[in-house]
């Protein structure tokens, strides 16, 4: 007889995402340095372009790509409308997670580079919070791409011992973290500066005492100052 009984399987298919982001121009025509800042889980690309426009100097492009997962936030009060954030990972699958933030930064790197606006040779990657990792895995699988890389409040990839993926870099690295971040305590992140300079020449990591799961003033201006460093020298 024939075999009549039903099967099951999983398929896939690729559809187009679109991810959207805010660019601020400098008021010039030169190709300047490019900044990618990314926000945290919850945020957005609008909150981030406010921080980021307090770190970076003023001859930066800055982009603030907003994540590609929504959700809904709790109203901090009673009554108020809903918020909505955004995030960059979730379990399911978080390898099509990397690949799409992967892609996303290498397309708005060319086509910013394609249209004259930005120097190729000057690219730097900020996260902060759940983006840190990510931005990471970037800077560390595309080891060419970047002149430098920030990370806020985060951690590194989780696979950052076994994966074969992360080469050595020239970028620079840049490591902040809060004494007092709860997520992120000064336990967990007192190795990243011996585990990062693995794979890079030239690492900073710094902690500061007052300093929560947030960006203090102070980290502010560090960051804005070791960008405009960087940011004058061409590798």
């Amino acid at each position: 007889m024939p075999n009549t009984a039903g099967s099951q399987t999983e398929c896939t298919l690729s559809i187009e995402l679109r991810l959207h982001y805010d660019v601020h121009r400098p008021p010039t025509n030169a190709p300047r340095p490019l900044l990618l800042a990314l926000h945290g889980y919850g945020g957005s690309k609008r909150q981030m372009m406010r921080e980021a426009k307090q770190l970076a100097p003023d001859d930066f492009v800055i982009v603030a790509p907003q994540g590609i997962y929504q959700h809904i936030r709790e109203p901090r009060e009673q009554g108020a409308p809903l918020r909505y954030g955004f995030g960059w990972l979730t379990n399911f699958q978080p390898e099509e997670s990397v690949t799409l933030h992967h892609d996303a930064l290498l397309r708005i790197i060319a086509d910013l580079t394609a249209d004259g606006l930005v120097d190729s040779r000057r690219v730097f990657l900020l996260g902060f919070s759940q983006s840190c990792a990510l931005n990471y895995r970037f800077a560390f699988t595309h080891a060419d791409v970047l002149r430098g890389v920030v990370g806020i409040c985060g951690g590194l990839p989780g696979d950052w011992e076994t994966s074969a993926a992360y080469r050595e870099t020239a970028a620079s690295v840049l490591n902040l973290s809060g004494a007092r971040d709860e997520f992120y305590p000064p336990a967990r992140t007192n190795l990243y500066e011996s585990q990062l300079a693995q794979r890079a020449q030239d690492v900073e990591c710094k902690t500061y005492d007052d300093a929560a799961h947030e960006i203090t003033p102070a980290m502010r201006n560090d960051v804005r100052a070791w960008l405009a460093r960087a940011g004058c020298s061409v590798q």
